[in-house]
């Protein structure tokens, strides 16, 4: 595993606590000391892959620029990420993504370890925290257009599975783009697959704002 990989691996190991937290954390002081720059806080693994494709297309290499990506497993636990690489623990500069119905998680424990307020989504990104409406496949969606996703879902072989999933009873009358949210979400890894291939689709000049603006702090 490369030394980012292992950072990575050793931080979300020490927050999540119990019996292996103390070699963890270790571990992870370690790590940080050999080319860390900054750790970017993301609500899952859909969000890590939309930023590091978008970096990808700009011609970044985050890893080789010691930005380390890390999926939080869901926003209620960023108090302990924040604990352990934010003033309370290893000190490193932080950014990170959320769901605008997340929000609240981030403003309370992003003034909790004294790193301010943040409560306008202006001040929220002077501190390098970015929020999607309502997500990020919601974000997505509305830049690629719902014919757009389609094509996209057409080009990843998926396209009957989707027609399928719109003849169910409870989607029949829904929008479109209610569907195209809901079927990113069915599988396991399909919201992850879509955001990597809806980032790699979108004119660079069409990439949601909150995610455009977080590459651009990073």
């Amino acid at each position: 595993m490369d030394e980012l990989g292992r950072f990575r691996r050793a931080l979300v190991a020490w927050a999540a606590g119990g019996s292996g937290a103390g070699e963890a954390a270790a571990v992870a002081r370690e790590s940080a000391g050999r080319g860390v720059r900054m750790v970017v806080l993301v609500e899952g693994s859909s969000d890590q892959v939309a930023l590091e494709a978008l970096a990808r297309r700009c011609g970044r290499d985050l890893g080789a620029e010691g930005v380390v990506v890390v999926p939080l497993g869901g926003a209620t636990n960023i108090g302990r990420f924040l604990d352990v690489c934010g003033p309370p623990g290893l000190g490193l500069p932080l950014a990170g993504l959320c769901d605008i119905g997340e929000e609240r998680h981030f403003r309370r424990h992003l003034e909790r370890v004294g790193l301010g307020a943040g409560r306008t989504h202006a001040e929220l990104e002077t501190l390098g925290f970015h929020v999607c409406v309502a997500d990020l496949e919601d974000e997505l969606i509305r830049a690629a257009g719902a014919e757009g996703v389609q094509h996209v879902i057409e080009a990843q072989g998926e396209m009957r599975p989707f027609r399928t999933f719109q003849g169910q009873p409870a989607q029949r009358e829904r929008p479109v783009e209610h569907q195209l949210r809901r079927f990113m979400g069915t599988h396991s890894g399909r919201k992850a697959l879509y955001a990597q291939a809806l980032v790699t689709h979108l004119p660079l000049k069409r990439v949601p704002r909150p995610l455009e603006r977080l590459l651009a702090h990073v």
